[in-house]
């Protein structure tokens, strides 16, 4: 009976160390929302990010105790939050969205939604394709075709980010024949979808490396995924300066109509 109690105030107590950890991050949150209404300096808010990358920091370090899940969803509802919020980026930019990424994969590298928030907020917005591309293909080394489900997506924004934001076709490529290749093993409409679709873009990629066309297709992949309305805009007015005419279906998807000289 003595042993059930104690290993039942052991999990408590570490679960409450993960809880801890996992609730630093929110202090400067709750920091900015009571001076809302002030105008804070630019070192002020240096001051801030410092101290919000300390914390990442820490959580990347300190032991899980098993509570891998909770913190990797902690820190990404905090990434959220970060990401989220328009008036201070605007001053500081998005230079820990990595640092974000990096505490949620190392906990969590099956996490495949973040996957998304990872490509969008590090290539696009803080501008370093490399990191983000980085942190996909280590988190890759944990997935496989069949675990965990949809997994193929992490190689298609990969690739996506590689043709993009680096310009390397070859290696996109490769990430896209590989999302086809995890994505054919599976019969459901959507990884149907997502098969043919990487499968036509790599071997157009094959034959057009420096095509207009794989970049309008590309940013179209960017336009049809649940993205916010910045980016959203910048894919329009991507896909539009390459030629391409976007057609919104009726189940909200997007095709382009290309212009006969690409």
């Amino acid at each position: 009976m003595f042993a059930l109690s104690r290993q039942g105030v052991t999990a408590s107590f570490t679960a409450c160390l993960c809880m801890l950890g996992v609730s630093l991050l929110q202090f400067p949150k709750m920091q900015k929302l009571l001076h809302r209404k002030e105008i804070a300096s630019i070192d002020t808010i240096q001051r801030e990010i410092n101290s919000e990358k300390l914390q990442l920091n820490f959580l990347r370090k300190m032991p899980s105790f098993g509570y891998d899940n909770i913190i990797a969803n902690w820190v990404y509802l905090n990434f959220v939050q970060y990401f989220g919020d328009d008036e201070v980026r605007a001053k500081t930019g998005y230079s820990l969205s990595p640092e974000y990424f990096e505490v949620i994969l190392e906990h969590d590298p099956r996490f495949i939604p973040a996957y998304l928030g990872l490509s969008s907020s590090t290539s696009m917005y803080a501008a370093m394709p490399e990191r983000s591309i980085k942190l996909m293909e280590k988190g890759l080394k944990s997935l496989s075709p069949w675990v965990p489900k949809k997994s193929y997506y992490v190689w298609r924004y990969k690739g996506i980010d590689e043709l993009l934001f680096l310009g390397e076709s070859s290696m996109a490529q490769h990430s896209f024949e590989m999302a086809a290749d995890w994505a054919s093993h599976h019969s459901d409409k959507e990884s149907k979808q997502a098969a043919s679709v990487s499968q036509k873009t790599a071997e157009f990629l094959s034959h057009n490396p420096n095509s207009k066309f794989a970049r309008i297709a590309t940013w179209t992949m960017v336009l049809n995924h649940q993205i916010d309305e910045n980016t959203r805009r910048r894919a329009i007015n991507k896909i539009e300066a390459l030629g391409g005419k976007i057609i919104t279906n009726r189940d909200g998807t997007h095709k382009i109509k290309l212009s006969e000289n690409d």
